[in-house]
């Protein structure tokens, strides 16, 4: 049975790995003065750090329209016996309701499923990784969706900002819009925790910044693959690879660059780390993030949840 495996471009996976193991990527949106480009495909991303940092271009991101979505899996059906579609986050963005919608349109039934990974940039890029690797080994199409739901939990992403500016730029924050304005100077480390960003830490310096990234990963448990992500500065995510490889030789440390749409949220100087952690073996275990909220001391000021705008 052949299953192809679908994502978004908030997935944030480069290009190799998207043409090698043959996955489809439907593109979210950036909006620049009413005008919609299509993630990766009519913009760039230094297009993207250009309009944003040098002109000042009022930015903002929408999620891809559900024809798109319907038209994918309508081809894709055509050469397959079902899709299995890894989505961003439903807590940050519209694009799982869209995927939703194409599927109906379509009226693909039981032949496409469409997951919420509770996730975004490249730890759903793990994610779908992994369930493309599985589908073009052969499996079935009940093996790779378990795989890949039981996967979710246990895939992290941790993200370092120089400054929360373009978050709050993006809007749709409510109450916490008001209650973190004081931290828009600072260097903010955020951690994504049941499909939404929470506050992990601040720190005075990019280099305290990066050395958290790191310890963080050291804390983690059984590692299957990570990934390293950059806005604007790939030196330091270099950097940040080669100390993790001192640490990990089990499988594959990936970089990224942070496409357009999240890139908009993310801002120049913005680094992560995604890596996925073993789920058959962890058991009632809990998750890294669970064992990582004991050190997070923050005062009860910063510990609003954060969402990006609905992509």
């Amino acid at each position: 049975m052949t299953v192809k495996i679908v994502t978004d471009s908030a997935s944030d996976l480069p290009p190799e790995l998207i043409k090698e193991l043959d996955i489809t990527i439907v593109p979210a949106r950036v909006i620049f003065n009413n005008k919609s480009y299509r993630d990766g495909v009519d913009i760039s991303q230094e297009e993207v750090y250009h309009k944003m940092v040098d002109e000042s271009i009022p930015t903002t991101t929408s999620q891809p329209p559900p024809g798109d979505f319907a038209s994918v899996y309508k081809k894709l059906l055509k050469e397959a016996e079902s899709i299995i579609s890894i989505q961003t986050t439903s807590k940050l963005s519209g694009i799982y309701s869209s995927a939703l919608q194409g599927k109906e349109m379509v009226g693909g039934g039981d032949r496409i499923e469409v997951v919420d990974s509770l996730t975004t940039t490249m730890a759903l890029g793990l994610i779908t990784l992994m369930a493309a690797r599985l589908a073009k080994a052969g499996e079935s199409f009940s093996r790779i969706l378990e795989e890949t739901r039981q996967s979710v939990p246990h895939t992290h992403a941790w993200a370092y900002f120089d400054t929360l500016k373009y978050l709050f730029q993006g809007g749709r924050l409510g109450k916490a819009k008001t209650l973190l304005g004081s931290m828009l100077p600072v260097k903010a480390l955020l951690v994504m925790r049941d499909g939404e960003l929470h506050p992990s830490g601040l720190v005075r310096t990019r280099a305290r910044g990066i050395e958290r990234l790191i310890e963080n990963f050291k804390k983690a448990v059984d590692v299957q693959e990570a990934a390293v992500v950059y806005s604007t500065i790939p030196d330091d995510a270099q950097t940040i690879k080669e100390r993790l490889s001192a640490v990990f030789d089990r499988g594959s440390i990936h970089i990224s660059r942070l496409g357009s749409a999240l890139g908009v949220h993310g801002g120049p100087g913005m680094l992560g780390l995604a890596f996925r952690e073993k789920a058959t073996d962890l058991g009632q275990e809990a998750t890294i993030t669970d064992r990582l909220k004991k050190h997070i001391s923050l005062p009860s000021i910063h510990r609003p949840k954060l969402s990006f705008s609905r992509l």
